[in-house]
């Protein structure tokens, strides 16, 4: 009699399908664990639009939870608040003390409860929203203490609300085995930056040395793409900013941005993308360009989650149009595509690779986490090859030009060699009348700038030269506090004279005056000059107030002694004179100086003409000296 097994079978299998399901429950912590992933283990709940505290969720049906089943926790970008949980065993006779990894460090907030029905278990509150130094575990991603009880069950609860994607990497590590795993991360990570730092080195002493634009472009270029993965993996936060909450979210999005911004016309320049022989694409990648320095700017304006899906976007966008710019080179045979095509598959594969999967288009795990570095490492090497090579055959072809000029430069030289000997006699020729050249010039320029402060008809210093003289004596009498005396003349009744006799014999009478004034000012620090129409004036450095007083009646006596012969007459002539002597009390005194002198003189017309009138202070007198003849 044939026996029928498919009864048996099938309760078999149903029993294993419920034991292995059993043990996909609750992840075992054994005692050979050094790392459990925890992603297959954990249960997710979108909180409702309220708040929930955790005495609610932990009171949830199992059909309430989700469970997440596959090998990465990656819910997308989206404002919901979501609720995780994770049932752990110790299965050992010994206490576990273990670190609750979560592997993505730009979650918003996390709340962390640990066994939530123990009334002694606080709420551990974490996030780069919180002081990086709050942490109770110091590493770039948020580490958790959990201590396990010998053969204890316990469960995990975690609520994050993040602008970020909902990325929840869950791992449990043995705290040995996490701190040897760390090690090895962090040789990767000073590997990677160390590279690129020297990269970045290299070629700003290159820029220096060139000054060539693109290779400027490339140093910020290669600057910004490691300063957005330190961000995005949370090594900046550890080690450049860790109490600057907001900037950390918003350096993701400028230092992607810049990455863009500056990789876009370095690409146009080194693989000779212009608008002649590509128009169309060199006006795409320039509208991307201006597009990533505008979402630069914005990210230091507006808040990270409206820029982050269109930065991403923009990015991936950017990226593939530059893969595609070397690729259309590369098909025109142009050299340099070559390398960089390669460079940039490497380059741009780890930041599709990583856009994706934030997009959850792609699980995330170690590969996809990583391929942005290690692609932009590789892709950074391999474009400093393209440019070290690009050198070279610069420096090739310059090196060729130098030869042909070395050898034109030999047929000059025999040239030269022919006419030397009447070069240097025409040398000396013209060496000597430039010699003389010079004299004549100097002794015109003397000349000129005699003629330029003097007035033509008096031959007396003009009112140019009076004033810039005048402003250089008040400096020096005010720095060393000597006296200085100004006299200020005018000619009485000139115009009437001028009137009945005629301007000719006006000017001879101007000229006896000057001669006149000229023969009784003979210092010569003194200076004489004509200030305007019938007026003179004189400046008598470090001279008192008597010696001035002295000099302007010599001069007023001489002109009234004077006689003018004109048609069987005798003419006199007679001046009026002001006198004011200062020890200036500030190097801009002259308009006080001037004044001064200028009342004086009125007072001496007023007074009846012909006479001498000192301006005198009050402490002296309070009407001004006069001597009148």
């Amino acid at each position: 009699m044939k026996r029928d097994f498919r009864l048996p079978c099938l309760l078999l299998l149903l029993l294993t399908s419920n034991s292995a399901f059993s043990a996909e429950q609750t992840a075992v912590w054994s005692e050979y664990s050094k790392r459990v992933e925890l992603s297959r283990y954990v249960d997710y709940w979108q909180e409702p639009d309220e708040a929930t505290d955790i005495s609610h969720v932990a009171g949830l049906s199992a059909d309430a939870w989700t469970r997440n089943g596959s090998d990465s926790v990656n819910l997308g970008y989206g404002p919901q608040v979501f609720w995780f949980r994770v049932a752990l065993e110790n299965a050992t006779a010994s206490e576990a003390n273990t670190f609750l990894e979560i592997g993505y460090p730009v979650l918003d907030h996390i709340e962390v409860y640990f066994k939530p029905d123990d009334q002694s278990q606080n709420v551990l509150v974490l996030g780069d929203k919180q002081p990086f130094y709050d942490r109770p575990i110091l590493h770039r991603n948020f580490v958790v203490p959990l201590t396990l009880a010998p053969f204890e069950k316990a469960e995990v609860y975690l609520r994050v609300k993040t602008t970020s994607s909902m990325q929840i990497p869950l791992t449990l590590w043995n705290q040995d085995a996490f701190y040897s795993v760390e090690q090895s991360r962090s040789m990767f990570e000073g590997l990677y930056y160390g590279i690129v730092l020297v990269m970045i080195l290299y070629h700003v002493f290159v820029f220096l040395a060139v000054g060539e634009r693109s290779f400027l472009h490339y140093v910020v270029f290669m600057a910004a793409m490691p300063l957005f993965l330190a961000s995005l993996h949370g090594v900046a936060f550890q080690y450049l900013w860790p109490e600057a909450i907001w900037w950390n979210d918003q350096a993701i999005i400028v230092f992607l941005s810049l990455t863009v911004l500056f990789g876009s016309p370095f690409t146009l320049a080194f693989i000779n993308v212009t608008r002649k022989n590509h128009p169309l694409l060199n006006r795409w990648t320039l509208c991307i360009a201006g597009a990533a320095g505008l979402m630069a700017v914005a990210g230091l304006l507006v808040p990270y989650q409206y820029l982050i899906l269109p930065t991403i976007l923009l990015a991936v966008i950017g990226c593939s149009t530059l893969l595609i710019l070397s690729i259309v080179r590369w098909v025109k045979k142009d050299p340099a595509a070559r390398y960089y095509t390669f460079a940039w598959v490497f380059m741009l594969f780890g930041g599709i690779v990583l856009a994706m999967s934030k997009f959850t288009m792609l699980p995330r795990n170690l590969l996809t986490e990583n391929a942005t570095q290690i692609g932009s490492a590789l892709g950074v090497t391999l474009l400093s090859i393209a440019l070290a090579d690009r050198l070279n055959k610069d420096k090739k072809r310059i090196f060729e030009a130098q030869q042909g000029a070395l050898r034109e430069e030999r047929k000059a030289r025999i040239a030269q060699a022919k006419t030397l000997e009447i070069q240097r006699e025409a040398n000396v020729l013209l060496e000597e009348r430039v010699r003389e050249r010079t004299r004549d010039l100097e002794r015109l320029n003397e000349q000129l700038l005699e003629l330029s402060s003097t007035d033509a008809l008096t031959e007396l210093k003009n009112r140019g030269h009076f004033d810039r003289a005048f402003q250089a004596e008040v400096v020096h009498a005010y720095r060393y506090q000597e006296p200085l005396s100004l006299l200020l003349l005018d000619i009485d009744h000139f115009k009437q004279f001028n009137d009945s006799h005629g301007h000719l014999v006006g000017d001879d009478c101007l000229k006896m005056v000057a001669r006149c004034v000229r023969q009784l000012v003979t210092r010569p620090q003194d200076m004489a000059a004509r200030y305007g129409g019938e007026e003179f004036v004189v400046l008598l450095p470090n001279t008192p107030h008597k010696g001035a007083l002295d000099v302007a009646e010599r001069i007023r006596k001489a002109v009234a002694a004077m006689a003018f012969e004109l048609s069987g007459q005798t003419l006199h002539l007679t001046v009026s004179i002001g006198v004011c002597t200062e020890l200036p009390d500030n190097a801009g005194a002259t308009e006080v100086l001037f004044s001064r002198a200028d009342e004086a003189l009125y007072q001496a017309k007023a007074n009846g003409r012909n006479c001498v009138v000192a301006w005198a202070t009050p402490s002296e007198d309070a009407t001004p000296a006069t001597t009148q003849a």
